[in-house]
């Protein structure tokens, strides 16, 4: 298997089939199955909300490259009226900035800055590509997933409801299929504002904006809470998931704030916080809705540690950005190059992480196969 892992490196580099998790199926016995917010995937790595993920265009190349699932840019919620409480999230993308980033530990990684925050266009114009993402999910081309950002109040403030409930409504009309499948962003950018100073005021959106959204349309809703990491200790992190339990899912965790910079930043640190906390949240047995992975996941043995400390799936920005000479592909689109790297690296990735893991005894297969879900029974 090694061996066959060596060549299929080197072959893929040149172009990637766009059906490879049924051939690392077929040839190592490995099923990468994976869920987000219940829905089954064929593995595990998908894009997280952003500036990938705001046209149609961009959602053809991922599912040309074989991509499991994508989150929309996020869109500022509004009442009937065209009144947004958050407002001041619908700012223009200034460029982004790829960069390398050292850690406190002195960690070698990168990281993407912009001074952008939400969907800065019309909300039907965002609602037309609602109804493309809508299309992908029906053909089961590309599970593609829309994103809100809601009236967050302060605590002597009541919810916006007609935001809520328009916002949600015109959502699941444009998406269109039975259930809403839908991703509520606590973003990086929140933790720098002033509305975050507060930690009950934290708690209380974490609790209450599930029902929220949920109140806010017949349609039944299955919502993925993204949540921020907040500028408080490691402590507070565990209080924030407690909090969001009535979610079906959490995306844990949005990127760091550096507020003197004035940015959110991703890299070694922000993975190393992420997994710290995870991990204390295993070893107090947390009861927590399943869990998407999200921060530095820059290889495919950085999504097993992940996915080893409850993790069902894996949202990826920074990485589908890098300079394209830090794929070793030599051809195709960054997330076909992103995605040979992430599986197929012999030494790094998701099948040599794998097949490690079985060598030492750790991961056992089951009617013959090494099953990725089964990764979250592993723990510390």
């Amino acid at each position: 298997m090694r061996e066959r892992l060596e060549r299929d490196f080197e072959r893929f580099k040149r172009e990637l089939p766009r059906e490879f998790a049924e051939h690392v199926r077929d040839s190592y016995r490995i099923d990468l199955s994976a869920r987000y917010l219940d829905h089954p995937i064929p593995h595990p790595i998908g894009k997280g909300s952003g500036q990938l993920s705001l046209n149609l265009e961009q959602l053809e190349t991922d599912q040309a490259a074989g991509l499991a699932f994508v989150v929309l840019k996020t869109v500022i919620a509004e009442d009937p009226a065209g009144q947004q409480a958050m407002a001041a999230w619908a700012i223009h993308e200034s460029r982004m900035k790829v960069e390398r980033r050292r850690s406190h530990a002195g960690q070698e990684g990168w990281t993407v800055t912009w001074k952008g925050r939400g969907w800065d266009r019309s909300f039907d114009e965002y609602l037309s590509l609602v109804r493309a993402a809508g299309d992908l999910t029906r053909s089961g081309r590309l599970l593609a997933v829309p994103s809100g950002k809601y009236h967050l109040p302060r605590l002597s403030e009541p919810f916006r409801r007609a935001e809520y409930q328009h916002t949600t409504e015109q959502l699941a009309f444009a998406w269109g299929n039975r259930t809403l499948l839908l991703e509520k962003d606590f973003s990086p950018t929140l933790a720098g504002d002033s509305l975050a100073d507060e930690r009950e005021q934290i708690l209380r959106w974490l609790r209450e904006v599930p029902d929220q959204i949920r109140g806010g349309t017949p349609t039944p809703v299955r919502l993925a809470l993204k949540v921020m990491n907040a500028r408080f200790d490691d402590a507070f992190q565990l209080e924030m998931l407690q909090a969001a339990r009535a979610a079906d899912a959490l995306v844990v965790f949005n990127r760091l704030w550096d507020p003197d910079a004035g940015v959110a930043f991703g890299g070694h640190d922000l993975s190393d916080r992420n997994l710290r906390v995870l991990a204390l949240a295993r070893r107090r047995e947390l009861p927590l809705p399943p869990l998407a992975a999200s921060g530095n996941v820059c290889s495919g043995r950085m999504l097993l540690e992940y996915a080893r400390l409850g993790c069902e799936c894996a949202q990826l920005h920074t990485f589908f950005q890098l300079p394209l000479s830090e794929y070793p592909a030599t051809s195709g689109s960054r997330p076909q190059r992103a995605l040979h790297a992430l599986v197929f690296d012999p030494k790094d990735g998701l099948i040599a992480g794998m097949l490690d893991l079985e060598a030492a005894g750790r991961l056992e297969r089951q009617g013959g196969e090494l099953k990725f879900l089964d990764l979250q029974t592993l723990g510390l």
